[in-house]
């Protein structure tokens, strides 16, 4: 349909919408007779409509030119939805069992209608809240990092294919300066955007925006966002931006995806996980302490990083004499020197996604937008508690990441942060 302009979407114009667009049309059976409309877009950003008849079902996500939550005085581009449609895309091209399909998009009304993940679907972050394991969460989200980030960086692809696809994310521009002043600037600094659990964390973000070491790491982390163009990101992985049951795994909005550092994704799904780690305590009741869901919750971390690991140097080793232009197989061309590289290589992205989960932490705390882990916690009191320990735990690492080895040596100081 060829409106020529953008038009926010309402239920009447939905119908005339789809109607005209054989695509979605068909999906739905060519028949519009019992179509149920329902908008269930509770995200910072973006209309979320699920449109269904008896014949058919789809997802029509639409970007609004304003962050949702904030509203017009916060303009924000609707081009994003342009590079969520192509990460979408190229991602569920790559790992078509953990994304969504796309049956459409639309530029001009920054639309974009895909598959509809079906109940009992449900976000990961609320399952998480109600204390659900889910057995192959792990191996599910770590086949979904290490076949995007490996293939789409130049272990994989040559520098010509590298700087061509780095070039056509780079005008997602808007969305990285967002993520550049949420996550590594306004936490540090006195900002009307950020919030807290007030008064009991009033001292705790006074101490974060005065701590220089803080500020000196965040802003070697923010300088890595900036310039490394190392693969292909989601860009906000976090636990609000993956959908589960128990043998489903699905990663959706990736409107902020850019070439950017493999440990920004990494690092946001495992900062997740710990927030969601910390949060249990305020969600524990009588007759269930929520311990054991600790214990499940730090073993699907510390299975994430390391399944990430074992799969992405499979995939390393399975190409090592293929097209990627880092490290040439006429270099590279010993078994000892080949371990070195990939032993280098992965530390200094476990560092790196430690370095960036933690200041994903510390900006769900006291910076604009929080997490729902926290704030379904009622009594401020015993939210503020979770929090800091949290809070603690992130400055720490953030701080004195290049000191930990190993996952397990991460896990332990979690485990640790309450003694």
């Amino acid at each position: 349909m060829g409106s020529g302009e953008f038009k926010p979407l309402d239920e009447k114009f939905m119908m005339e919408y789809i109607q005209a667009t054989p695509s979605l049309y068909a999906l739905l059976g060519n028949n519009l007779q019992d179509l149920q409309i329902k908008e269930v877009g509770d995200g910072n950003l973006n209309f979320v409509f699920i449109v269904q008849t008896s014949s058919g079902s789809l997802v029509i996500k639409q970007a609004l030119p304003y962050i949702r939550c904030i509203g017009e005085s916060w303009p924000m581009t609707k081009e994003r939805a342009y590079f969520e449609a192509s990460a979408l895309k190229e991602q569920g091209r790559l790992c078509p069992d953990h994304v969504p399909e796309v049956y459409h998009f639309d530029r001009t009304m920054s639309l974009i209608g895909m598959r509809y993940l079906k109940p009992p679907h449900i976000i990961l972050r609320k399952g998480l809240i109600a204390g659900i394991e889910y057995l192959f969460l792990a191996e599910h989200i770590s086949e979904f990092m290490a076949k995007t980030l490996f293939t789409t960086s130049l272990l994989s692809l040559t520098t010509t294919e590298h700087k061509s696809a780095v070039a056509k994310y780079c005008g997602n521009v808007e969305m990285c300066r967002l993520t550049e002043q949420v996550v590594f600037s306004d936490p540090y600094k006195v900002s009307e955007y950020n919030h807290w659990t007030s008064p009991y964390l009033d001292k705790d973000a006074e101490a974060v925006r005065e701590d220089n070491i803080l500020r000196l790491e965040v802003a070697e982390l923010k300088l890595k966002f900036c310039e490394r163009a190392q693969a292909l990101i989601h860009g906000d992985l976090h636990t609000g931006s993956v959908m589960v049951t128990h043998d489903s795994t699905q990663v959706i909005d990736p409107e902020f995806a850019f070439y950017g550092p493999m440990g920004f994704d990494i690092g946001a799904f495992l900062a997740n996980l710990i927030l969601a780690y910390f949060s249990q305590d305020g969600h524990a009741e009588q007759g269930n302490d929520r311990k054991n869901y600790k214990e499940w919750i730090l073993k699907t971390t510390e299975d994430t990083w390391s399944l990430f690991d074992k799969k992405f140097t499979a995939l390393w080793d399975e190409h090592k004499n293929s097209s990627g232009d880092a490290y040439l197989p006429e270099i590279d061309n010993n078994a000892e020197l080949q371990l070195i590289v990939k032993q280098k290589f992965m530390k200094e992205l476990l560092h790196d996604s430690l370095g960036f989960g933690a200041a994903k932490m510390i900006r769900r705390i006291v910076g604009v937008a929080h997490v729902e882990d926290f704030e379904a916690i009622n009594d401020a009191a015993r939210r503020a508690d979770c929090e800091r320990l949290a809070l603690n735990f992130a400055k720490m690492l953030l701080k004195e990441r290049t000191k930990f080895q190993t996952i397990t040596e991460v896990v332990l100081a979690i485990q640790n942060s309450y003694s």
